[in-house]
């Protein structure tokens, strides 16, 4: 079982490790089976920090106490929390997403430029384009409308989702690599 860090390290983590010094945008989440729609009852937790430099979006999340192993996770955009949409990040699942585990790390850095980095029917649904589908993501995590989710084999729909909600940190002068 992994340890569970303070969100706030991984607010400092994420703005040193993926953004030069400069304004970010960061998005937070904590993650659980309360926040899944329809709620779970499941143990599982997690953390999860995205942070928006230019159109490179750094990912972090740490989940641990699944009931199942994992399947898949993704970003899902854009509806209100406690309702359920389309995914509009890699499908079936994040590239470096540990699947078959029960607790875990995911770290990955999105290139908001490519279309590799989101579903295919996210793009068709936004205009046909990866810059509308780019837009139609960025205002969905402005406000408050998109969701980081982890299936497992217990929970097919979702064992534990974190609601995304943005705020600005200030990295302060630490460089990225």
């Amino acid at each position: 079982m992994i340890a569970m860090r303070p969100l706030h390290l991984f607010v400092l983590l994420g703005a040193a490790a993926c953004v030069p010094a400069a304004r970010a945008q960061t998005y937070l989440g904590t993650a659980s089976g309360a926040n899944e729609a329809p709620s779970n009852a499941s143990p599982g937790i997690g953390s999860v920090v995205l942070v928006l430099d230019g159109t490179q979006l750094g990912i972090h999340a740490t989940f641990s106490s699944l009931t199942g192993t994992t399947t898949a996770a993704h970003i899902h955009c854009c509806t209100p929390p406690g309702t359920n949409v389309g995914i509009a990040t890699q499908t079936p699942s994040f590239a470096t997403f540990p699947i078959g585990v029960s607790a875990g790390e995911h770290v990955q850095v999105l290139d908001l430029e490519q279309a590799s980095s989101f579903n295919a029917s996210f793009i068709t649904n936004n205009g046909g384009t990866v810059e509308n589908a780019r837009a139609a993501l960025l205002a969905g995590l402005d406000a408050g409308l998109a969701y980081y989710n982890i299936h497992t084999n217990m929970f097919p729909g979702g064992e534990i989702r974190a609601n995304l909600v943005g705020q600005d940190v200030f990295s302060d002068g630490f460089e990225g690599n």
